[in-house]
């Protein structure tokens, strides 16, 4: 049962370091911004994480996938990490958390 809690902290520690990752045009960062539509992690410890931007011509397109591919390596437990990018479906206001709202004034 170790094993598993282990996981859990493992996909806690991703979603903080995507948490600390910001899209540098918007305050808010990545995760609250709706650009993660999925982590995985399987057994052996590598992290694939599928995300989008808030376009395709989005300026960090070549910097953001990469920053947090570097992030989330860094994490101790973590054998490997792969980032797919994906327009589908495309990036919406509608994806934020209400916080990302709140802080970008939209409620």
């Amino acid at each position: 049962m170790e094993e598993f809690k282990d996981d859990i902290n493992l996909g806690e520690n991703v979603v903080k370091t995507l948490k600390g990752i910001y899209d540098p045009e918007i305050p808010v960062d990545i995760y609250e911004l709706g650009l993660i539509y999925d982590v995985m992690i399987n057994e052996d410890n590598e992290v694939k994480v599928l995300m989008t931007l808030t376009s395709p011509n989005c300026p960090v397109a070549e910097t953001l996938p990469r920053e947090v591919e570097e992030k989330i390596k860094k994490i101790d437990t973590v054998k490997a990490c792969e980032v797919e990018i994906t327009f589908d479906p495309p990036w919406s206001k509608d994806l934020m958390s209400e916080e990302a709202k709140l802080e970008l004034g939209m409620l």
